[in-house]
């Protein structure tokens, strides 16, 4: 007798029931799929897209244009390629804009080399113009690399960019982008916190109305429901406590918070200014931007008298001249431990790369005198 042939079956026939069961299954399952489907983030195209074609988001928590640029770039009056000459030239005079450009120069350079790798996320919005213009949601930094390099280069066609239409631009997705990109500055995170909050809250910012730490600021004056900062928790990678630390750097004016964005400086240095008396906030943080204070520095520096009379600078002058000299003695200290404590080849190899980085950031012509003068009287003394 031939073998009887192995009858085919759904994968409901599995299952114990008639075949109106089986079919009752395929239908939930249908329903499932569908359900799931939606509940996607929905990619509408990708697509090539021109920067002036662009808009990045003004409330994005990281600040990347110069405060005076950004004004006038948000409010229309200049276009991305001014913007970004503006903050070429800038870079020229203020190492503190260089250092930016110059990352940002080096990425749009790899687009021409490997390609832009991760696409620009956003969606379509109508302008106050009533134009459709594409709302940056993830990518900024990508989309001032290209306006930069086109204005350095002096290229003839305007760049075009990987765009990735969404349906749904989040809030959280952006600080997730900004957090994997680089550690963002304190003052950026103290911003990123805020602006969760605000979303979960549904506040949303106007985008006419003040400036934008003024948005980010009225998160410290929430209630906050219960459950908020475990939905933040994973997305910052920070404890409670830690979070809060964060936000009260916004009890900074405007411009301070610009100052320290600007500068890099860490929490620890923030809060130890935060603990002197309020009008002396802004003496701290030069002092500390000129000197590069630790935090420990800035909480043993005496406090002068809580004054607007300008002997108050007189007084803290002093002060200023000696921490430059303990940070000056420290710097040499910990550059001759650097040195010292590697073989002769991988300390050969250092100073030729240091050699190299002085000379290429210009700082080479300033530095030679300072040290052959070190030397000079380190020799006088031996």
């Amino acid at each position: 007798m031939p073998p009887k042939s192995r009858q085919r079956f759904s994968a409901f026939d599995e299952f114990p029931g008639s075949e109106e069961n089986g079919q009752e299954a395929q239908g939930k399952l249908s329903t499932f799929v569908q359900t799931e489907v939606k509940k996607q983030p929905q990619v509408e195209r990708i697509e090539r897209l021109a920067p002036s074609k662009m808009m990045p988001d003004r409330f994005q928590p990281r600040r990347l244009l110069p405060t005076g640029i950004r004004r006038r770039f948000f409010n229309g009056e200049i276009d991305c390629y001014q913007a970004a000459g503006e903050w070429l030239n800038l870079s020229k005079s203020d190492a503190s804009y260089k250092i930016e450009v110059d990352r940002l120069l080096s990425m749009g350079g790899s687009f021409e080399e490997h390609g832009q790798i991760k696409p620009i996320t956003g969606s379509w919005q109508a302008n106050a113009k009533g134009d459709f213009i594409f709302q940056i949601e993830t990518g900024e930094r990508r989309f001032w690399a290209a306006c930069l390099t086109y204005i350095n280069d002096q290229l003839v066609d305007e760049p075009l960019l990987r765009i990735e239409s969404i349906e749904h631009p989040t809030r959280q997705r952006q600080v997730l982008e900004n957090r994997h990109a680089e550690t963002p500055s304190a003052v950026s995170q103290s911003c990123e916190i805020a602006a969760l909050i605000l979303a979960e809250m549904q506040i949303e910012p106007q985008q006419h109305a003040g400036e934008e730490f003024d948005y980010f600021r009225q998160a410290r004056a929430q209630r906050m429901p219960v459950g908020l900062w475990d939905k933040i928790r994973p997305i910052m990678q920070l404890t409670r406590p830690r979070m809060v630390q964060l936000l009260n750097i916004l009890q900074f004016s405007n411009p301070m918070l610009d100052l320290a964005n600007r500068y890099q400086l860490p929490e620890r240095v923030l809060r130890e200014i935060l603990a002197k008396p309020e009008e002396l906030w802004e003496q701290y943080m030069r002092l500390s931007i000129q000197n590069q204070l630790t935090s420990d520095e800035v909480a043993e520096i005496e406090q002068p008298p809580a004054s607007k009379n300008p002997v108050v600078k007189a007084k803290v002058k002093p002060v200023q001249e000696n921490r430059a000299y303990k940070t000056a003695v420290s710097g040499i200290r910990r550059f001759a431990n650097a040195v010292n404590d590697v073989d002769e080849m991988e300390r050969s190899k250092i100073m030729d790369d240091l050699a190299d980085e002085l000379v290429i950031s210009d700082q080479a012509s300033d530095i030679i005198p300072i040290l052959e003068e070190l030397i000079s009287l380190m020799k006088a003394r031996i």
